[in-house]
């Protein structure tokens, strides 16, 4: 039930279920993602690092879809935008990290 893709697929879920949602916490899976950037004298890789879950509380991830996503905005039916969606990869910026 703790899943992002349960939160995305059930818009109608009760108090009690965001509750206990609440309760188990919000789902922090180590993902593999990564990115080459291309600089003016070398190529620069990045790659995911599960320790971004503890720099930001709000953050959650998807194995499924392999992306990330604002587990607040999740939870609390936010505006449908990247961090509600279609998940973030890297580029992303959300308001609560200004």
């Amino acid at each position: 039930m703790n899943s992002v893709d349960f939160l995305l697929t059930n818009k109608d879920i009760t108090y009690e279920i965001r509750t206990e949602i609440k309760r188990l916490g919000r789902p922090i899976p180590d993902l593999i993602i990564s990115k080459t950037d291309v600089g003016k004298s070398r190529n620069y890789s990045r790659n995911f690092n599960s320790s971004v879950y503890d720099r930001f509380k709000w953050l959650c991830g998807c194995p499924k879809r392999n992306k990330l996503f604002c587990f607040i905005c999740l939870m609390m039916g936010g505006n449908r935008n990247a961090w509600t969606q279609e998940g973030c990869v890297g580029e992303g910026r959300h308001k609560a990290t200004t």
